[in-house]
């Protein structure tokens, strides 16, 4: 399939086709629930995974060009990747722990480690900057090239226990590790313009991570290769004799993620990523239900084998969920799968019958039959199948947020576009009880944002897009004119209302720019967005939730060592068995 087959797969299908019928992209309408997008899973389109493809693709070379770091944690390192377009350093500042001024938000004043991901190769100069301005956070400004501004703290008790069993000769406990598959957790990857950082609207074309978060990816990358290289050296310290963290455990570890009520805020502020990543997948999607495979296709050997993976990944699972289906759950509708699967390998059939497009008609059969997280592991899993496509897609990625005003537009036309595009808004009752309950601030403690009952919040300007009451509020003053009114004639009258319009003319046409929720509702829950961008599109693994605002999983467990990369290593590097040593 070449990308021009891609742009003929755009129009959307009802949410369950005929198996007879030509793969087509699902709807907005079953998509874009938040309880939808909250249970979409990790794919070769998720940033971390494309990220991973390409330094394998390309044989990135990480460097560790200076260590300087003590007994105490204390002291500097220096990495350069050399992704063969061009060389990035990370400058790493390390820190002794201490409890003081320690927390894994924006206020704390305290962390194990603070980086910085820069244009290379790095000066003497640069390196002595970063250290003095990166912990002044907001007051401090990053040196020219920088593009991440990066802070993480440790797992206290899974890295002093592996420390302890290094230096003791011998490897830390499995069963230990993954109770959390972290040595150190990222408290914040900050850039595109904070802090002074470059711009992401300033990459050039050809920078080798001109790609949505390709750079906050690699910075969480480096994280993980500074946490094994520093349990390595404090073990070393503590005796002459420590053993080495083993790389079978090097790459079952990965890095620690925290992330709240920011990324409900982010998605509202970046419709046009959300759109286009969602596109990109289910377009991604189609292109696997629509190869020819038949009975023995390596194809199908290959989906087996990540079927596979997917499962003892998920019964090797030891953390709890609260709100979120419990892994075995998931494993036993993924044992289900592979079932249908094998059966189309053995027989070239699905359920007995020859398919023009059998991946296609195996995915209507099982859409609603197993739980939805399983279904969408299902789908991920068949974006492997296509990789290149995969990667073409993602370099549609990168795309302007600006929104712009098309003044000759009549409001009639305004108005169409209105019912035919937010007929979901039209649907929710903004004025029942707790419809209008919450309100989005800037803690003035934290300095983050949150949700909070409007009654007690008091006067806070709100951060939260109220996308339906703005909708429907446009619709009816518009409502109110003759349709042959221009929008500048109506944004003329009614200044207050360019946002809304700008928006609304700017985005349409694009299915998947905006949650089909009320933000302020009582009924809605913040987990589920947050999910979504950790999850589908960061591709993090194990996210659990805490008060159904936070969440915490591990990015790049599985994923291969600086040594492996520059080998080649395996793509298929997710969803990790537990190393047995």
């Amino acid at each position: 399939m070449d990308f021009a087959d891609v742009e003929e797969i755009a129009p959307v299908s009802a949410p369950h086709d005929s198996p007879d019928r030509e793969p087509r992209i699902r709807s907005a309408r079953v998509l874009m629930t938040p309880a939808r997008m909250g249970v979409m899973q990790a794919s070769r389109l998720s940033v971390s995974r494309l990220l991973m493809a390409k330094a394998i693709r390309e044989r990135w070379t990480i460097e560790r060009v200076r260590w300087q770091i003590d007994d105490r944690a204390r002291g500097t390192a220096l990495y350069r990747i050399d992704t063969g377009a061009m060389p990035f350093d990370f400058i790493v500042h390390s820190f002794e722990p201490k409890m003081e001024g320690r927390a894994g938000r924006i206020i704390g004043r305290a962390w194990d480690m603070m980086a910085a991901l820069v244009e290379g190769p790095v000066s003497e100069e640069d390196i002595r900057t970063t250290g003095e301005e990166i912990p002044k956070l907001y007051a401090g400004r990053a040196t020219p090239g920088t593009l991440i501004w990066a802070r993480s703290n440790r797992s206290a008790r899974v890295f002093n226990h592996t420390v302890e069993a290094l230096a003791q000769g011998r490897q830390p406990d499995v069963p230990t590790l993954a109770e959390v598959c972290y040595l150190m957790r990222n408290t914040g990857l900050d850039g595109n313009g904070t802090f002074g950082t470059r711009s992401f609207r300033s990459l050039e074309n050809t920078h080798p991570l001109r790609r949505p978060l390709d750079a906050q990816m690699l910075c969480a990358y480096m994280m993980r290769v500074f946490s094994v290289d520093l349990v390595n050296h404090l073990a070393r310290c503590a005796c002459a004799r420590s053993a080495r963290l083993a790389p079978e455990i090097e790459r079952f570890l990965g890095v620690g993620n925290a992330s709240a009520l920011g990324l409900v805020l982010y998605v509202n502020n970046h419709p046009k990523l959300v759109h286009h990543w969602i596109m990109a997948r289910e377009q991604a999607i189609v292109g696997a239900k629509r190869l020819r495979v038949g009975a023995r296709d390596a194809q199908l050997g290959m989906l087996l084998a990540l079927l596979d993976k997917a499962i003892v990944f998920r019964r090797e699972d030891r953390m709890d969920y609260e709100q979120f289906t419990a892994s075995a759950d998931i494993a036993a509708d993924l044992a289900a799968i592979r079932g249908h699967v094998q059966a189309l390998y053995d027989t070239g059939r699905v359920q007995g019958r020859i398919e023009r497009y059998p991946l296609a008609a195996l995915c209507d059969a099982l859409d609603g039959t197993v739980h939805e997280e399983a279904f969408e592991t299902f789908l991920g899993l068949l974006t492997e199948l296509v990789p290149d496509l995969c990667d073409r897609l993602a370099e549609g990625l990168a795309v302007d947020e600006e929104y712009a005003t098309d003044p000759s537009m009549s409001i009639g036309h305004l108005r169409d576009l209105l019912h035919a595009e937010y007929g979901w808004a039209f649907d929710i009752d903004l004025d029942g009880e707790g419809a209008s309950k919450f309100v989005w601030y800037k803690s003035a403690t934290a300095e983050e944002p949150r949700r909070g009952p409007r009654a007690e919040a008091g006067d806070v300007f709100n951060l939260g897009l109220d996308l339906p009451r703005l909708v429907v509020g446009l619709e009816r003053e518009i409502a109110q004119r003759p349709p042959a009114t221009s929008v500048a004639r109506f944004l003329l009258e009614r200044p207050e209302y360019r946002f809304i319009v700008s928006r609304v003319q700017t985005l349409s046409g694009m299915a998947f720019h905006s949650p089909h929720t009320n933000i302020m509702g009582e009924q809605f829950v913040p987990c589920e967005i947050t999910r979504f961008i950790n999850i589908g599109i960061h591709g993090i693994d194990k996210t659990r939730d805490y008060l159904q605002r936070n969440l915490r999983g591990v990015i790049y467990q599985g994923a291969p060592t600086a040594a492996d990369i520059a080998a080649g290593a395996d793509p298929h590097w997710f969803y990790p068995q537990e190393p047995v040593l």
